[in-house]
């Protein structure tokens, strides 16, 4: 990885939206909460993050399909991170293949023996770090 800096992963959920961000060295995620998936809201709650934080570059997931096809959801997601693009500039944001994160996600809830309740309320923020996570690695 050739610039330092934090990186903020966006994990899109039909009701909450995953977030996750990196270390300052851009090497590890950690899980940072979720927000309901308003629109206005949602775009206005990443840009305030990304300032707070000083990212330097979001990771917005892709859902593709297992056959690794783009569906309707894709089209969405790329659709969201482009008014995000438009309004976190010149703050780059990147896709990045997102499928079964959540369905590992749970799994490693599951291992943890967390239970049912608060498995709900932190699997989109798992979810949106083992998405970053993957980007990071894939980056260094």
């Amino acid at each position: 990885m050739s610039e330092a800096g934090r990186v903020l992963g966006v994990d899109l959920g039909s009701v909450r939206v995953g977030l996750a961000l990196s270390d300052p060295l851009g090497l590890t995620a950690q899980p940072l909460g979720h927000q309901p998936r308003a629109a206005g809201a949602l775009l206005d709650a990443l840009a305030a993050l990304v300032a707070e934080h000083d990212v330097r570059t979001v990771v917005v997931g892709l859902p593709l399909r297992l056959s690794g096809e783009e569906g309707e959801e894709a089209v969405r997601a790329r659709g969201f991170a482009r008014r995000l693009a438009e309004r976190i500039a010149p703050v780059p944001v990147e896709m990045w293949d997102e499928r079964l994160t959540t369905r590992q996600a749970t799994r490693v809830l599951l291992e943890g023996d967390v239970s049912r309740a608060r498995r709900r309320k932190v699997v989109d923020a798992m979810a949106a770090a083992l998405l970053l996570q993957s980007w990071l690695d894939a980056h260094r």
